[in-house]
């Protein structure tokens, strides 16, 4: 056997049909597509879905960015604090018995409003404002650093 001898398997090369060569042919005129409509045109325009809206005209007009790691802390202010007394240490556990914070999660000081007690305040973050005061009452921070 030689490589010029070497042929296709029996029925696994078609030839293709040629459609659309004048009206006495078989497949002449409209060439197999039946008469009018989208599918007997040239072309089905790119993104087209028979009718249904189009992904690309369901998706948001507008430029943006929602970042899915972002942190969402439970405000709480410092005025909020004066309810416990003075020289005590207050925790995020402290806050929710009290009544003060409702969620769960992460919890963040805010600075509105005064404080008159000394106080030991552990949050996960607080805002400038809000250590300014609970120093100026004789008090500190302690900021609890979960991973």
């Amino acid at each position: 056997m030689q490589l010029h001898h070497l042929r296709p398997a029996e029925g696994s090369k078609k030839r293709k049909i040629r459609v659309g060569r004048g009206e006495a042919g078989r497949r002449g005129k409209t060439a197999g597509r039946g008469t009018k409509g989208l599918k007997a045109r040239s072309k089905v325009r790119p993104g087209f879905e028979g009718g249904q809206t189009p992904l690309l005209k369901q998706m948001p007009k507008l430029k943006g960015f929602r970042n899915p790691n972002r942190v969402e802390f439970t405000v709480l202010n410092v005025e909020r604090l004066e309810a416990f007394g003075a020289g005590e240490s207050v925790s995020p556990e402290d806050m929710r018995q009290a009544g003060l914070v409702k969620k769960r999660g992460k919890i963040k000081v805010l600075g509105q409003g005064d404080l008159n007690v000394a106080l030991t305040v552990r949050a996960h973050a607080f805002s400038s404002g809000a250590v300014d005061k609970i120093k100026a009452a004789g008090g500190s921070i302690e900021l609890i650093d979960e991973k």
